[in-house]
């Protein structure tokens, strides 16, 4: 009996972290509803494309918290599945109307490998060669697109393992950036924000 009551209370605290939102999303859109994609005179970023980054990143710290409490053995694997599922859920479905459908849709489209490499991690089976990975993945015709994904899926697991990527990697002068560029840039905001949060929760009780 003493021994039930000891494993008992050696388990993880359960936590009851709100990671994201339907609020949080709808607050986050009527933002940049109202916010101005034109840069005023003199600036070379507008407020919407300001307020654009600050909502990426806002998601992207949701779901690395998940991935974090996670490896701080606050979460089992299947628990953390289940909140990704919650948060990629808001995230990924659906596109508000008007100006913004075309704008929401590349955000969407470059938060894929966000929740496939978190997925990914997971898993526990992800390649580590970053290098490669890169030259791979600049190899691939954008077309192919689940092929790509899956190779800068890679890419995000091993950051999110400790890696470090992808500042080097990505192509400042580029105009128009291509589709795996652009998750580059999402790796390396994955990348700082798994910085942000090495001491997430660190103390037993901790929520934020």
């Amino acid at each position: 009996m003493a021994k039930k009551a000891s494993a008992k209370q050696a388990e993880p605290m359960k936590l009851f972290y709100i990671f994201y939102n339907q609020e949080r999303w709808d607050n986050w859109i009527k933002t940049l509803e109202e916010a101005n994609f034109e840069p005023a005179e003199g600036e070379e970023v507008s407020e919407g494309e300001q307020l654009l980054y600050g909502f990426t990143e806002d998601i992207t710290l949701s779901v690395l918290k998940i991935i974090r409490l996670y490896q701080n053995g606050r979460f089992t694997k299947e628990e953390t599945v289940a909140k990704l599922d919650d948060v990629e859920l808001i995230v990924m479905t659906g596109l508000p109307e008007g100006e913004l459908e075309d704008i929401i849709g590349s955000l969407q489209l470059s938060l894929l490998v966000l929740f496939t490499a978190a997925r990914k991690y997971l898993e526990g089976e992800f390649d580590k060669d970053i290098k490669t990975l890169v030259k791979k993945g600049r190899g691939i015709d954008e077309e192919n697109l689940e092929e790509a994904l899956e190779v800068a899926a890679n890419i995000g697991a091993a950051v999110i393992d400790g890696a470090t990527c992808c500042a080097k990697y990505i192509k400042d002068d580029a105009e128009n950036p291509g589709l795996f560029d652009e998750w580059l840039i999402e790796i390396e905001n994955m990348s700082n924000a798994m910085k942000s949060l090495a001491k997430f929760d660190e103390e037993p009780g901790e929520a934020s």
